[in-house]
């Protein structure tokens, strides 16, 4: 007889097999002591920081220039106002202001101003006195300017009326004008500049009438001082180093303006000209003369203490007048004011 020691018990030996087969499934017949590795994480691709952007500045676009002064100016409509210039009429007003002073002769041999204001406009300017047939002429590269002027004898009005010109007198724009208290007629009636360009809202900008400006040419002469004659008038300009300008005296007084004081052009150009009867006359007989500015001819530049030979030349009323050396090279002015002076040839 058996006992239990000896009898298996068929349970315990299913229980190995399984655990066997178990252990087979869990490990295979990989060698126990041999892990495989775990795969090395990819790393993100790198990513690159946007370049940072810059804005280019926006081009500084240069001030506008004044074609009249060579300075730096807001472009604006050009008013011509022709002013008397008899010792009763002196001192001036306004003329300190001006871009342009042209000093041209008139009956008896006296002178007479045509400024010319585009840059900068007085309060008033004056006194104003009366139109002349050289003057349509010589406004003509300006294009269609501004006139204030007294007046004109009644033959000379159809070339005015039918000229490139804005026409402003007491009789079309009163408020344009005042009478001065302190003067006696005909030498107190004086201008307001501001009135007179406003009755031409139309009126074009100031352009190009062949005036150039920059540094001053080599050579030249030295001068403390120079004088132009008239019949009957005579004007100094004396270089002073204080103002980098030339002092006006006319007949040998101090010119001034009553409110800006002494008149100091950068630059002063004595052109000489034709000199000729006109066919009109004034209220007394006397015969209106005439002065050319086309065609050319010589002329002396002042600037910056030193006089130099120039030409100047004009092909025709509708053309610029140029200034140039004697070797033909453009003879450039002082930015600033520039006096005109159409003195006689010889």
């Amino acid at each position: 007889m058996t006992g239990d020691r000896g009898t298996r018990r068929p349970g315990r030996a299913l229980t190995a097999l399984l655990c066997a087969l178990t252990a087979a499934g869990l490990y295979g017949c990989s060698d126990p002591g041999t892990r495989e590795p775990s795969p090395t994480p990819t790393p993100p691709p790198a990513t690159t920081a946007p370049a940072p952007t810059t804005t280019a500045p926006a081009p500084t676009k240069p001030a506008p220039r004044s074609p009249l002064t060579g300075l730096p100016a807001r472009l604006a409509p050009v008013l011509a106002v022709k002013i008397d210039n008899v010792a009763a009429a002196r001192p001036h007003t306004g003329l300190g202001a001006a871009d342009i002073v042209y000093v041209e002769q008139v009956e008896g041999g006296v002178t007479r101003l045509l400024a010319v204001y585009s840059s900068r406009l007085p309060e008033l300017t004056g006194p104003v006195r009366s139109a002349r047939e050289s003057d349509i002429s010589l406004l003509a590269p300006f294009g269609r300017p501004v006139l204030g002027y007294s007046g004109a004898q009644s033959a000379l009005n159809p070339l005015l009326n039918a000229a490139p010109l804005h026409l402003v007198t007491e009789s079309t724009a009163p408020g344009a004008f005042r009478r001065s208290p302190d003067r006696a007629a005909p030498h107190n009636l004086y201008l307001r500049p501001a009135r007179a360009l406003a009755t031409d809202p139309g009126a074009p900008n100031a352009q190009d009438i062949g005036f150039r400006f920059g540094p001053a040419p080599t050579g030249g002469t030295a001068v403390d001082s120079s004088t132009v004659r008239f019949p009957a008038a005579r004007y100094t300009f004396t270089w002073s180093a204080a103002d980098r300008a030339w002092r006006v005296a006319m007949d040998g007084r101090e010119a001034r303006a009553t409110d800006s004081g002494p008149l100091t052009p950068e630059t002063v150009v004595v052109q000489r000209v034709t000199i000729r009867p006109s066919r009109f006359q004034d209220r007394f007989g006397a015969v209106s003369p005439y002065t050319e500015t086309t065609g050319s001819g010589t002329a002396v530049v002042l600037r910056d203490g030193r006089s130099y030979e120039a030409r100047w030349s004009r092909p025709s009323a509708t053309a610029d007048t140029t200034f140039t050396t004697p070797s033909g090279a453009p003879l450039p002015f002082a930015p600033g004011q520039t006096w005109v002076v159409l003195a006689p040839r010889g």
